[in-house]
């Protein structure tokens, strides 16, 4: 039911993964923003949240994220998913310090 809202918004749906948490996300038209949606209540938005959060008050964590996107970015990818997949060793570093850096 938000989907026609977010399309008004100039979103678009790309990716819908039921079996994930009702996963889905949208992207603008200018390809600037990805939007994750998920299931109210979805374990998977604290655990974005803890990682966002970790990255606005950590700059040398925010700064390893971007040098290895920016890295990862440069690369052609046939699947998207290769991308994100290829971004899980430096995302779980990080989580791990988000971690013990929240309690």
């Amino acid at each position: 039911e938000y989907t026609p809202a977010l399309e008004r918004a100039g979103y678009q749906l790309v990716i819908r993964e039921p079996g994930w948490y009702e996963h889905r996300m949208f992207k603008r038209a200018s390809n600037d923003v990805n939007l994750h949606v998920f299931s109210a209540g979805c374990r998977e938005i604290d655990r974005m949240l803890t990682f966002r959060d970790w990255l606005r008050t950590s700059e040398g964590d925010r700064e390893l994220y971007a040098r290895s996107k920016r890295a990862l970015a440069k690369r052609a990818w046939k699947y998207t998913q290769n991308y994100a997949d290829a971004k899980t060793t430096v995302i779980e570093q990080i989580m791990s310090r988000a971690r013990r850096g929240a309690l």
